[in-house]
């Protein structure tokens, strides 16, 4: 499944991102990557003329998956209708989670052996 997704390049602490084109197995910082559809500077001003909108629109109506990330930069620049998507995940207490549920679960004690008969 193709996908279009930022890959980051730049230097530390200096992120720039490519809008790419690849293959869903391939991890972002691979650098394989089909087409090279944009860049991004996060720093400057948000130009959505460095993306390419025909080749993304082109790529999305052949079945290419947009990210999370990608489809809200897209919709905020009003490039595609719908809404934005939640990318941060929520954030839960584990631990207090994991103790509540040992705290409700009752433990069970073995029932004690029967002394033989004599």
């Amino acid at each position: 499944m193709l996908k279009i997704r930022l890959q980051r390049v730049g230097r530390k602490h200096e992120p720039t991102f490519r809008l790419v084109l690849t293959d869903s197995k391939n991890g972002p910082k691979s650098g394989k990557s089909l087409e090279v559809l944009g860049s991004f500077d996060s720093r400057r001003e948000n130009d959505i003329k460095q993306f390419d909108i025909e080749k993304v629109k082109y790529w999305i109506s052949k079945g290419a998956q947009i990210s999370d990330t990608v489809h809200n930069f897209l919709v905020g620049k009003k490039v595609l209708d719908g809404k934005k998507k939640n990318v941060l995940p929520l954030k839960k207490a584990i631990v207090k989670a994991e103790a509540a549920k040992t705290a409700d679960t009752p433990v069970a004690t073995p029932a004690p052996a029967e002394a033989p008969k004599a």
